[in-house]
């Protein structure tokens, strides 16, 4: 029986990758090419990503939301990188959050 890989180390592996990435030829790498295209591309594409990953879900299609999600994860980390934000800092406000309900949290943010 396959053992399910590690979430966090999955993550923490794709995101040091995407960070050498930024330094490598466009010609040779999808996300140097991405960081070469600029911010826009990024949001563009990781906007693509989200309605695809809304479709799939209402497709009903298990296999096909999970591929969109893991397309919608690995730009959501492309952006990470390009702004160095580490999953870590998404790991702690998400910890911040559970800390309390959700309905406290919400109105917390305010006008967020």
């Amino acid at each position: 029986m396959a053992t399910t890989p590690d979430l966090s180390a999955v993550l923490d592996d794709l995101y040091a990758l995407l960070q050498q990435r930024k330094g490598a030829d466009p010609s040779t790498s999808y996300a140097a090419s991405l960081y070469a295209k600029g911010t826009d591309t990024i949001l563009k594409k990781l906007g693509e990503e989200a309605v695809e990953t809304v479709i799939a879900a209402k497709n009903e299609d298990p296999k096909a939301l999970v591929y969109e999600l893991a397309d919608l994860w690995y730009h959501t980390l492309v952006l990470m990188a390009q702004r160095n934000i580490a999953p870590q800092q998404i790991a702690a406000e998400l910890a911040r959050r559970s800390a309390q309900s959700g309905l406290a949290e919400k109105a917390s943010r305010g006008g967020h």
